[in-house]
């Protein structure tokens, strides 16, 4: 009996809190069983996030925002004098082309009147001279009109297709082919018009952020953009994770844990409230590096990158991934060489725009892509109008 109480003894010692293994084992406890999911419940894009409780209230609050949004947007432009934007000059140092369709469904959400509302204010934020030219292009060819287009017709230039165009256009292809067509002949048409010395393309729901301009000009402005043929705005939150095949994310993982990890233990000799024993040596370094970089995937690389909304300069520019195009800028007049090597591929399921041009930047000599993060616009578009809608679209 004696031995079994110095067995216990002894192993009850090693369990003290002076103990580096039972501190590591508490705050991992706590951090990931408590703290985190306390906090990060509700937060759509961390791991932590309840689907069941909290995905169908917050879907259709983000609906319900957007419809009021258009309806507020569809007032605005029926009350409003014309703008001067419908004048576009020749040669701006920047273009913003908007391409849209009528929508079969979500017609009263008025994403297109939205994102011209919020563009309208952005490009008038530069002073006496704008931020940019901006232009319309309707690729609507069907029998009804897209009226959303008409509505802004007084306010912006407005291109479409001729009738000859359109009736060379009557082919029947598939989805994804017919919405890379629109697409080319936005570049080609927006850039025989006003030949800009950067374009910017938004389909009709990328509704830009109020420093959309600031931080276009900034990435123009840096040496990479003359060697790219694109640059993405937008990348889906979803797919922001660092647990992702792209190694620059890998590395940014890493570097976010080494970091967190020895600032932290380096203050620990300065502020240390819960007597923690740790101290700057490998083992230690290793298990805060892996607690950061788990800390951090849970809840979620969306919400980190928010932080770099502070400045222009703190927005990352990384390679592009293949997904996806509603926002993207073509530095120079790449936008040529783009819609030439589109129009020489067919679109099908699997192998739509966005994948062949990514495919084209790795395949040409010396061609790059590029994305920044955090978006610069809001994908606000829950219904689509090129594929099937359900009933009431979700976030997820």
């Amino acid at each position: 009996m004696s031995q079994w109480k110095a067995f216990f003894s002894h192993g009850l010692g090693q369990l003290r809190w002076s103990n580096t293994v039972v501190q590591a084992l508490a705050l991992t406890v706590v951090t990931f069983c408590v703290v985190l999911p306390l906090c990060c419940h509700r937060l759509l894009y961390s791991y932590f996030f309840i689907r069941s409780m909290y995905l169908d209230s917050m879907s259709e609050q983000v609906l319900q925002d957007s419809y009021l949004r258009g309806q507020d947007a569809l007032r605005f432009w029926q009350s409003l004098a014309p703008l001067g934007f419908r004048n576009v000059s020749r040669r701006p140092d920047l273009l913003v082309t908007v391409v849209t369709a009528r929508r079969s469904d979500g017609r009263d959400f008025h994403y297109l009147l939205q994102v011209m509302r919020q563009l309208s204010a952005a490009a008038g934020s530069c002073g006496p001279r704008r931020c940019a030219e901006v232009l319309v292009c309707d690729v609507e060819n069907g029998p009804l009109d897209n009226q959303d287009a008409r509505l802004l017709e007084p306010h912006f230039r407005v291109v479409r297709r001729s009738q000859q165009e359109q009736r060379l256009n009557k082919e029947r292809v598939n989805t994804f082919e017919k919405e890379k067509r629109d697409y080319v002949f936005c570049l080609r048409r927006a850039w025989a018009l006003v030949k800009p010395r950067n374009m910017v393309v938004l389909e009709d729901d990328a509704l830009p952020r109020p420093d959309f301009f600031l931080v276009v000009k900034h990435l123009l402005s840096r040496r990479f953009a003359l060697q790219t043929l694109y640059i993405k705005l937008y990348h889906p939150e979803r797919l922001q994770r660092y647990w992702n095949p792209e190694p620059y994310r890998l590395l940014e993982w890493l570097g976010l844990g080494v970091v967190g990890a020895t600032a932290l233990l380096l203050s620990f000799p300065y502020w240390n409230p819960c007597s923690f024993s740790f101290s700057l040596s490998a083992c230690h370094l290793v298990f805060f590096t892996l607690y950061f970089m788990a800390a951090a995937e849970l809840l979620g690389r969306h919400y980190l990158l928010e932080a770099r909304r502070l400045s222009p300069q703190l927005y990352a520019v990384n390679p592009a991934t293949e997904c996806c195009t509603p926002a993207m800028l073509f530095p120079g007049n790449t936008s040529l060489r783009v819609a030439q090597y589109l129009d020489a591929s067919f679109c099908v399921k699997g192998n739509a725009k966005d994948m062949v041009m990514y495919q084209m930047a790795r395949a040409l000599p010396g061609g790059r892509s590029h994305s920044v993060e955090p978006n610069l616009i809001s994908h606000i578009g829950a219904y689509s109008s090129v594929r099937p809608n359900p009933a009431r679209p979700k976030l997820l």
